[in-house]
């Protein structure tokens, strides 16, 4: 089976995970999934995330989720930007998550980053994914 859309892919599992309540995932391995894991780390969305290599060449994720006070810290993850339609947005276009309480993940020229990041580094890019 072929993934047609590996980052929606993550997200999809990511939310699923969530809402069953499980300490963890898989999921395949890209740098670009790693950079997105990152600013959710950053962000305080999961709690971390390891790689392991299960064959020659074929690496997973495994990203474990957090939740506060039993509740999943993520209540909201939607990507934007699909294979069919891009989306981008200058920074003066940026628009915000849930009034600033959310962020959005964006694809710069400077790496994957959080919306309040690009809007200090002045810089826009191609919106991955809204998280709140």
């Amino acid at each position: 089976m072929a993934l047609s859309d590996p980052i929606a892919d993550m997200l999809t599992a990511i939310r699923n995970g969530q809402q069953v309540r499980l300490a963890s995932i898989n999921c395949p391995s890209s740098k670009i999934k790693k950079a997105i894991l990152e600013v959710l780390i950053k962000e305080g969305y999961i709690r971390s995330y390891s790689e392991e290599e299960i064959r020659t060449g074929v690496k997973v994720l495994t990203i474990d989720l957090k939740y506060y006070e039993g509740q999943p810290v993520i209540k909201k993850i939607k990507r934007v930007s699909k294979l069919g339609l891009r989306v981008y947005s200058s920074i003066s276009d940026l628009p915000k998550v849930q009034n600033g309480l959310g962020i959005s993940i964006l694809s710069t020229s400077k790496g994957v980053m959080a919306d309040y990041e690009a809007r200090q580094a002045n810089i826009g890019g191609e919106i991955i994914c809204n998280v709140f």
